[in-house]
């Protein structure tokens, strides 16, 4: 027998009604066949509680949110014991926190932060941690007035002059302008003071930089002998898979599972929208070639089984911080080897997984495919964000055209 392990779910309990018609909802705590339940400090109806987990309503979107934060909260505790026991989990579980009010700008960015983990949304957060400690560098406190055009000018000078890039100081800005809205929402803000306008102060968009191959850069790369059964054969193997996947980038590779498989066809829920409503989701349908099911059948695991992950990257019961962590070191794996085989192409471009997906884009935009199409491929919302990642034709194709201007 494998070692038990506690499980926390927060669920209706349905075994007393009150005056309201509500039930309270609780922490059920599972371990060796005992269940013990936790109040929470939160009452639904049965009628709320159906509607949970699909719900567009605010209300119940903020009790389905903190519902979720009860459990993380409950699993960090878990990992955190010696030995589990229900005394020791209550000690730590019901002890009481201290709730931090925002009051200024680097207080609501910390909270924000917070409620961004508790959603396992790690990789948001830590982009979010990077801004504050940015800002926070360059003035150590800052309340929501002080946040005007001429700041925000000398932030950026201050960004550009410490050698970051247009891209990252974008990325910077567009999430303290996300903190500053969130402060006008609770009124720490003025909306009249608003300083992101285009009167006032926009925010640098990033340059796009090339990081499409051409079909000749990537013909050299499928056909590039690897030793079998190296680090560089993998890399290549799986810049390959994402490449004939409709660019799909390696995180939504890792957590690929069998059940998403079904004949000739990939069926993808990006992890990029798996935090919309179920009826917002939007699924990606892949074509997988004879290639692609080859690589499959290659670094697959076995037996194959539907709950299981494709690819022997994740395993199961990981938390959102250590399945990043995964990813991340993988995608370092990739992105070396796949550097080094680029150089040894003596292809100019920087290649890494990312490129792999805006040479799927820009390669069926030169073949002709409509944007539409590329667009749904990418599993994009708009035409706008595909456009972003469609490069710039090649030289010969520029040349093709200009030509035609002089055939009379």
């Amino acid at each position: 027998m494998g070692i038990a392990i506690p499980t926390f779910k927060v669920l209706l309990d349905e075994r007393k009604e009150k005056a309201d018609g509500s039930y309270p909802l609780k922490l059920r705590v599972t371990f060796n066949r005992k269940r013990m339940y936790y109040g929470v400090g939160m009452d639904l109806t049965k009628e709320q509680y159906k509607k949970l987990e699909t719900t567009k309503q605010d209300k119940l979107k903020e009790v389905r949110l903190k519902a979720r934060a009860i459990e993380v909260k409950a699993e960090r505790i878990y990992k955190e014991l010696r030995e589990f026991s229900f005394a020791e989990f209550e000690t730590h579980f019901l002890a009481k926190t201290v709730e931090v009010k925002p009051v200024d700008v680097y207080s609501l960015f910390s909270v924000y932060i917070e409620k961004l983990k508790a959603e396992n949304r790690i990789s948001t957060a830590q982009s979010y941690e990077c801004t504050l400690n940015s800002i926070k560098k360059f003035k150590s406190r800052l309340t929501f007035d002080e946040i005007t055009p001429e700041f925000l000018n000398s932030y950026e000078k201050y960004m550009l002059d410490d050698g970051k890039s247009s891209t990252t100081v974008g990325i910077y800005l567009r999430s303290l302008r996300t903190i500053y809205n969130q402060g006008i929402e609770a009124g720490l803000a003025k909306k009249e003071l608003y300083p992101f306008k285009k009167a006032k102060f926009q925010i640098p968009a990033g340059r796009n930089v090339k990081k499409a191959l051409v079909i000749k850069e990537i013909q050299q790369i499928f056909e590039y002998e690897t030793p079998p059964g190296t680090s560089m054969e993998k890399a290549k193997d799986f810049w390959i898979f994402s490449y004939l996947c409709n660019g799909l980038n390696l995180k939504d590779i890792c957590r690929l599972r069998y059940k998403d498989i079904d004949g000739d066809t990939l069926h993808v829920v990006r992890a990029k929208t798996q935090l919309s409503t179920k009826s917002n989701q939007k699924t990606i349908s892949i074509h997988l070639t004879d290639q692609a099911k080859a690589i499959i059948e290659k670094w697959g695991q076995q037996p194959a089984s539907p709950s299981i992950y494709v690819f022997p990257i994740l395993s199961e019961g990981l938390t959102a911080l250590r399945e990043r962590q995964l990813i991340q070191h993988f995608t370092k794996l990739v992105n070396k080897y796949m550097g080094r085989i680029g150089e040894s192409l003596g292809i100019s471009k920087h290649i890494t997984s990312y490129t792999a997906r805006h040479s799927f884009s820009t390669v069926l935009k030169r073949s002709g495919a409509p944007i539409e199409y590329i667009s749904e491929s990418l599993g994009h919302s708009s035409y706008k964000t595909t456009q972003s990642y469609l490069d710039s034709f090649e030289d010969d194709v520029r040349k093709q055209y200009s030509e035609l201007l002089l055939k009379f």
